[in-house]
């Protein structure tokens, strides 16, 4: 993922609730929301198809994850797949906090991710750019491609729009799919500095990002009741921002 807003603990009938938008280059191989085969049949999520891994899933008893990579051009890209942290937990046995415990000595291999873990009892974030790991307090929180919770405009407006569904007791989905189809675009002053250029910083601003070769792929909502029921909700878009379908699964 590349813009990711959450609700843990934070809303009377889900424990959890995300939304998130992929962005990534249209040529990239990518396979839509779907139960995954044996034995990783109880993962429910899109799958990037030239590594195997993903960005965002939902697991049985309410297990979710979101990974977004960290935006530094002079940071090293090789290493295993980030997506694969995301399968490997949710088709595994550790709960969120034990997986979290033991990625920390292997997240140095990876390159630069934040990585949010949830079950049951815990949400827990694991970065590697820098390292960190810690538990999230109930509330709404944001992560883009810095730092979790760091005030980027996109990543506040996202924020901003889910608190205002919450506190508006609101039923229908519709405002936070409109608040990922956001086209606005930042003004410089509230820019962050991550080392591409001011113009490709001005394109990467917006919540979606339409264009011929690189953009917003999918669009996701993915909820978790405090019960441990939940479904995950994907809309697909091609090049120039268009329309391409949208499944909706529950585990």
């Amino acid at each position: 993922m590349c813009l990711v807003a959450l609700a843990w603990k934070a809303h009377p009938r889900w424990r959890l609730l995300l939304a998130g938008n992929r962005d990534e280059f249209h040529e990239r191989p990518t396979a839509a929301l779907s139960r995954w085969p044996a034995p990783q049949a109880r993962v429910l999520a899109g799958r990037d198809l030239r590594s195997g891994g993903t960005w965002v899933g939902l697991g049985d008893a309410g297990r979710a994850a979101v990974v977004t990579n960290v935006r530094d051009p002079m940071a090293s890209t090789s290493g295993p797949s980030r997506g694969h942290l995301i399968a490997n937990y949710l088709a595994g046995g550790q709960d969120a906090t034990g997986f979290a415990a033991a990625l920390t000595t292997e997240a140095a291999d990876y390159p630069p991710f934040n990585l949010l873990l949830a079950d049951a009892e815990a949400c827990r974030y694991v970065g590697n750019h820098p390292a960190g790991a810690r538990g999230l307090a109930p509330g709404v929180h944001g992560m883009s491609n810095g730092a979790l919770d760091a005030p980027w405009p996109k990543t506040r407006r996202l924020m901003t729009a889910l608190q205002g569904w919450i506190a508006g007791g609101e039923e229908s989905l519709e405002p936070l799919w409109d608040a990922l189809a956001d086209e606005t675009v930042a003004p410089d002053s509230a820019l962050p500095d991550t080392g591409v250029g001011l113009e490709l910083e001005r394109r990467l601003s917006a919540a979606f990002i339409r264009g011929r070769d690189y953009g917003t792929r999918a669009s996701t909502i993915l909820a978790v009741g405090h019960d441990g029921r939940g479904w995950i909700h994907e809309r697909r878009f091609g090049p120039d921002g268009l329309f391409l379908g949208q499944t909706l699964l529950e585990q």
